[in-house]
């Protein structure tokens, strides 16, 4: 699949999940969960155990996009798409990490948060500019920084949560990064996928108008 395709289909979810555990051992059935609930893009950060294997595991689930974060080097981005990233997604922008995604013809969400990084980002060819971190500085930031310039693709990573997401896409982010509101943590604990199923289902559809 093209990075263009890839870019679409991350565009049209709107929801990235963001998997970031102490224990591998869950992400396999969480991203079912997830995915039962509506959620197709699912990002596997690399602080999270076997975090390479796991992506891996992630591309055999019918369609689910898996993907990659915290990613802060070119090394790093190269093993993930390897392993089946289809994404790649930063908490900070360096040059050298987006060329890496291009070279592999994948989308970068690279991370930035004042006006000039999140300029400077997209110049160097980010596909879309991950706001982080976007809870510190609310709804009211976001909408200060797409003033003048509308034509940025950002995506806001960091407090988003069922009762705010609508909002954020309305106010113009291009899909959001979702991570603790997704992942219940006594939820997990207890296995419970069908209520992470109930979670990602609500999210999904909060933002369909």
């Amino acid at each position: 699949m093209t990075r263009a395709t890839l870019l679409e289909q991350l565009l049209a979810t709107k929801i990235i999940a963001i998997i970031r555990l102490s224990e591998s051992e869950p992400i396999f059935e969480l991203a079912k969960a997830l995915h039962r609930g509506g959620v197709k893009a699912i990002e596997v950060t690399m602080g999270t155990p076997n975090a390479l294997a796991e992506i891996h595991k992630l591309t055999q689930i019918e369609g689910v996009i898996p993907g990659v974060g915290s990613v802060i080097d070119a090394k790093t981005a190269k093993a993930a798409i390897e392993a089946g990233a289809q994404f790649v997604v930063t908490p900070v922008s360096k040059p050298e990490v987006i060329q890496m995604a291009h070279q592999y013809d994948k989308p970068i969400l690279s991370g930035a948060m004042t006006p000039s990084e999140i300029l400077e980002a997209y110049e160097w060819g980010a596909d879309v500019v991950k706001l982080f971190p976007a809870a510190n500085f609310g709804l009211s930031y976001f909408k200060a920084v797409k003033a003048p310039m509308p034509h940025l693709p950002i995506m806001p990573t960091g407090g988003i949560n069922v009762e705010n997401a609508a909002e954020w896409i309305a106010n113009g982010a291009v899909c959001l990064g979702v991570g603790s509101s997704l992942m219940d943590k006594k939820l997990i604990a207890e296995r419970d996928f069908e209520g992470i199923t109930a979670i990602a289902r609500a999210m999904t559809e909060a933002i369909k108008y």
